[in-house]
């Protein structure tokens, strides 16, 4: 399978998984909500209630953020061979490999690590654009883009 295939399913995966968990911890506070019952202290209910009415606009606001990578995601041509980088590029440097797509972190893939990466991270910043052979230094490191797919 191509490596950049193989690395777009993985970030879409992952995603999928976030989703899941959020939208369980949603429904977990969505019965808590439910099956919160007055007691005769009734500050005490309103504060649980309360607290729980926050945890589910924080979870709400994590399922949106997942939604909003899903959709750049979605943006990907795994097929497009840019000559410069951009979104969806698959970059090797002289340093480490990058896929240009959303901040995931590491994956493994063809026994290579690559790092998942946003157009907005502080590196993402500094590849768009560049071509192969052109020199980046991040963090006092310098390096070379070997290759773009």
């Amino acid at each position: 399978m191509n490596l950049k295939v193989s690395l777009h399913q993985q970030c879409v995966q992952l995603l999928e998984n976030r989703r899941k968990i959020i939208q369980n911890q949603m429904a977990d506070i969505q019965n808590s909500l439910t099956s919160e019952t007055k007691s005769s202290a009734g500050d005490k209910h309103e504060t649980g209630r309360a607290m729980l009415q926050i945890e589910l606009e924080k979870t709400g606001k994590q399922l949106a953020e997942i939604d909003k990578l899903r959709t750049t995601l979605s943006k990907i041509n795994t097929e497009e061979r840019l000559g410069k980088v951009g979104l969806g590029s698959l970059v090797f440097t002289s340093k480490a490999h990058y896929f240009i797509a959303v901040s995931l972190g590491a994956l493994q893939a063809d026994g290579k690590t690559v790092y998942a990466i946003s157009i907005g991270t502080p590196i993402g910043q500094l590849l768009i654009g560049k071509c192969v052979g052109d020199n980046v230094t991040f963090n006092g490191n310098s390096f070379v883009i070997e290759k773009v797919i």
